[in-house]
Parts: C-alpha cells; structure tokens; sequence
C-alpha cells in the first residue's frame, strides 16, 4: 500500500482535503512510494492560524520553557537520527553515511537554539542623562514561514525553526514534495518534546501553498533555500506583501588550485565536494580552477579518483553515491554532459549512460560520474548550476586571472583556494567575491554559530542563515528610554525612608 503523507497543523496530523497529491518516489528503484498531499489555500490558512493563536502564548513564554524543550528535542533528534537517515535515503537518494551527516548538522543549529538566551541578551545604558536609562531589547516577530528544498530535507528545516522558535516566534514549514517525510518526523518529536500545539506546522504542496504563504497578511517573514530564479521570485514577492525575507539561491562554487598546492589532497577535495551527495549540494564545488601547468596533472589525479566511487542503492552500506532525485532531474544533468564537447569540452569521464544492474533497481534515476576539462566559460555546463555529479575543470594562467573568472561569475555562494602559501591565501579571502571561502577546505559550511550565506545571486535579502544573522532576522530591535524619578523627589506627605540631605 502506498504511504500518504499529510499536513501537520496544531500539533496533529490533518488529512490532505484537496484531494490532489504528488508522488514520492524511490530514487534508487524509480517506483512511487508514497503520495503526499497539497495543500489548499484554506489548509495553508489553518496552519497560518493555529500558528497565530500559539503565538499569543510562545511569544510571551520564558526563554526557561523555550530551551528546555529544544533541550529535549536535542535529545529525541540524537536518539532517532538513524530513521531520519532512513526517511532521506529512501526519498532522497544520498547514501546513509550523507543523511546522517546532514541531521548531525541539523543538530549543530539545535545546539545554538538550545543556548539562545545568550544571543538575545539585550545592551544597557546608565545615566545618559541625568536619572535616564536607554536598553536595547529583541523581541519575535510572530508567524515566520520556511520554504526548503529536497536536496536537504532535515538540515535545511532545522537551518530556520529551531532559531525562529526559539526567539519566540511560531512556524509554518513548507518543505519540498520530493521527500516530505522528514519534516513529519521532526513534528512529532517536536511534539514529544513538549512544543506547545500551533508553534510548529507543516503543510506540503506546490505553488499554490508558497504563493499563500508569501501573501498572507499573518506571516511575517519567510526564509527560503532553493534555486536562483525561485529565490529571486521569493523575495520579490514576500517583499511586496511587507514580509522580511531571506532567500537563499543557487551557486556555482569554484576551487582555485595554485601550482604550490598539494595536488593530491586538492584531487581529494575536489572529488569529495562534487560528486558527494551526487552534487546535489548549493556548495559542492562544480568547477575547478588550475592554475599554471599543474592542470593536466591535477585532472588525471581527480580522473583515478573519481573512476573509484561505487554508485549504488543509498541503503547499501558499499555505496559511496546515490541515485538523483527524479529521473527529469537526471536527464536533464546528463544533457550536459552530451552536449559538452560540441561547446569545445575535452569530456575525461563521461557518467551520462550509466546503469545499476542490481535487481529491483533497473529503473532507478541513476547516473555516473562526469568530469570534463578544458571548459570554456561559454559552455553552458559552466555556467548553469547543473546540481549533479558533473565537474568541470577549467585553466587560468595566473592567480590574478583565476580570481578575475571567479569574480566574473553571477553566483558568489562558496568558493576555496588551494595553496601553502599564506599570502596567496590571505590575498584570496580579502578579494573574492563570495559569502564563504575555505583555504585548503572544500566546502566552508560555517559552523552554527557562524552564518551561511553567499553574495551576488547566491542570496535575496539582508540577511545570511543561523548564527547571529539568524538571531537577528527572526527578531526585531526595539529601543527603551527611561528615566524615574528619585525617591527623595517624592511629593510631600509621602515617606520611602530615603535621606533628603544629597
């Protein structure tokens, strides 16, 4: 029997009404596991609603109450952390190995939520003037919304609502119809953890729920991951209707290799970044900068490599990677590759036509490894964000010229540089143009108490992800000004046992 995969709202499941559902395949066998329900405009209300009259009682709740049930969701989310991976595997793809990672870094975000009464500790001015005070307090917005994509289906939500909830605000997460069933499971160990009814909903569905959630008069800000034209349609359109909006985008992370590095631990790095998670990843490094003559050293050192990895079911504990999400998605990154050495492409590995032979698995949305040299910044496998395990290699002569095709793209997300020498390094970090660089680190995901976010059309609003920008977007700053007068002022006939003699 097929699972059904419904709303949650009020701290219970609700049964999809619309009668409208979207299947929910198995990656690495092609078949429709699961249906899950689409919302209505009606149903994305109820949950906006619920979510405002739990308001009314979180938003005044002590940060005591807040952070011993993220205390206890901590701890549920530890102990179920391998039948989240199970869920991501099953809809998502990604081997075990790669879903436990993202709930781990879920985790970390949870970690920071846990310990928020440290970032919303307010300022205090004494005596700005005479017997007058000035504070500086945060304070929650209300209704905050999350829309999340499929390629994270537990990290990304847990990016947005433990800070949100725990600033004091209530949430309505709409995560992708790909692989909804993780964000079910987080509700209900919200739920076991304590979380009052209405601060935490879920509601599933497609554009007619995202657009409801943008216009919709109770929301107050809406966070989003996704790619660069929906990021882009986000902001504009939560903006419009008055909403705060963080909207982050697509990416195409480059890895600049200077001739000094250690060409196997950047082969290492490279092959790890662009083909974990099958790519599916806003910064796995998609495109590889050699600078000087160590290209064709450095390309036949990521080829061994790559030929390596054993694609296979992500719930084989051999497999290093999985299937892609839909067999569209599929399709569509192998065109890349076949159409790469008309755009004038030298094509080392081509993954385009591979098949899992595996009983069962003959239909599922397999594809190999891809590695392609040469790539002239013209070439569309360069300049689009293919989200797969495709990467491209291309040749600079100098650092000054890799750093200039670097900054000369529209994506700013991730970028790194490979290198030991510390001037370079230091050189690079000043002068790029992207909202995370790692020296000698393939992907600088900051830690939670550091901020995610790119520049440029990584990213559509003010503020980045988690970390103090997360704090910050889900509160707002008010400022109070006091002044009391002394008891020795007192009027007449009044006596607070103060000395009048000052």
């Amino acid at each position: 029997m097929t699972k059904i995969v419904n709303h949650w709202i009020g701290g219970k499941t609700v049964e999809g009404a619309s009668g409208t559902y979207g299947p929910v395949t198995n990656p690495a066998t092609g078949e429709v596991t699961t249906k899950v329900a689409f919302a209505t405009v009606d149903e994305v209300d109820a949950a906006v609603a619920a979510a405002k009259e739990a308001f009314a009682s979180w938003g005044q709740s002590s940060l005591a109450q807040r952070t011993s049930i993220l205390f206890r969701f901590r701890a549920l989310l530890d102990a179920h952390r391998d039948e989240i991976a199970e869920l991501i595997t099953a809809e998502h793809g990604k081997v075990h190995s790669d879903a436990l990672g993202e709930v781990a870094r879920g985790l970390e975000i949870v970690d920071l939520a846990c310990g928020i009464n440290v970032q919303l500790k307010g300022e205090l001015s004494t005596q700005v003037a005479n017997r007058v005070d000035v504070s500086s307090i945060r304070q929650p917005l209300g209704v905050v919304a999350g829309i999340t994509p499929f390629n994270f289906p537990a990290m990304v939500p847990m990016w947005m609502f433990p800070m949100a909830i725990a600033c004091g605000n209530t949430f309505v997460l709409k995560p992708s119809e790909k692989d909804p069933s993780a964000s079910l499971k987080l509700a209900e160990l919200l739920a076991e953890a304590g979380l009052p009814d209405g601060v935490f909903n879920v509601v599933h569905g497609d554009k007619v729920a995202v657009d409801r959630l943008l216009e919709h008069p109770d929301v107050k800000a809406v966070s989003f991951v996704g790619s660069t034209p929906i990021a882009r349609y986000i902001h504009t359109t939560a903006s419009a209707n008055g909403k705060r909006v963080q909207a982050l985008g697509g990416a195409k992370n480059h890895m600049l290799v200077l001739p000094d590095a250690d060409l196997d631990a950047a082969a290492d790095a490279a092959v790890s970044a662009a083909y974990g998670s099958a790519g599916e990843r806003c910064m796995a490094i998609s495109a590889v900068v050699a600078v000087g003559a160590i290209g064709d050293e450095l390309v036949e050192k990521i080829r061994e490599r790559a030929e390596k990895i054993k694609i296979g079911p992500g719930d084989d504990p051999a497999s290093e990677m999985g299937p892609l999400i839909t067999a569209a998605h599929r399709d569509k990154v192998a065109s890349y590759v076949s159409g790469a050495a008309a755009e004038v492409c030298e094509v080392v590995l081509d993954g385009s036509a591979y098949t899992y032979e595996g009983a069962g698995h003959e239909n599922g949305h397999w594809i190999g490894i891809s590695l392609l040299d040469k790539v002239p910044t013209t070439a569309k496998a360069y300049q689009d964000e293919i989200f797969g395990p495709v990467l491209c290699v291309l040749r600079a002569e100098t650092y000054d010229d890799g750093v200039a095709l670097i900054n000369s793209s529209p994506f700013g997300n991730g970028t790194a540089i490979f290198t030991r020498d510390g001037g370079a390094a230091r050189r690079f970090q000043l002068e790029i143009e992207a909202g995370m660089v790692g020296v000698n680190v393939p992907i600088p995901v900051p830690v939670g108490y550091h901020s995610f976010g790119g520049w440029k059309d990584s990213l559509f609003g003010d503020h980045h992800i988690y970390g103090n920008d997360g704090t910050h977007f889900y509160t707002r700053g008010k400022v109070v000004t006091t002044r009391w007068p002394d008891p020795a002022d007192a009027p007449a006939g009044v006596d607070l046992g103060f000395p009048r003699n000052h």
